[in-house]
């Protein structure tokens, strides 16, 4: 099942298969290590929160978080499709929007 994540804009930067992550051209960039909304990226960097199960941000106050290990490759999903538009989303407090260079997207 294919999961679409977007931006507080709600523009789709994202989409999530599973516990991976895969940016909008389908380069896995993270995974949900711990069974909730966390993402890390393949490296075991802090990646961004999944808020309102759809939203993918980077979140200014997250506290410490140990190394997740490495989860092994996931392979390629297959093309996700295009979502369009989902609609502004609010502010929500702490939070800031990904960049292209944190989704790999340079």
């Amino acid at each position: 099942m294919v999961t679409y994540l977007f931006n507080s804009r709600g523009n789709w930067i994202a989409f999530q298969t599973g516990k991976y992550i895969y940016n909008r051209n389908g380069k896995w960039i993270g995974w949900i290590p711990w069974n909730n909304e966390i993402v890390m990226s393949r490296e075991g960097r802090y990646l961004g929160t999944i808020y309102q199960k759809d939203r993918l941000l980077f979140d200014l106050h997250q506290h410490y978080l140990p190394y997740p290990g490495y989860p092994g490759y996931p392979g390629y999903p297959g093309y996700p499709g295009y979502p369009g538009f989902v609609g502004y989303a609010g502010y929500i407090y702490g939070t800031r929007d990904l960049t292209d260079s944190e989704l790999e997207l340079n």
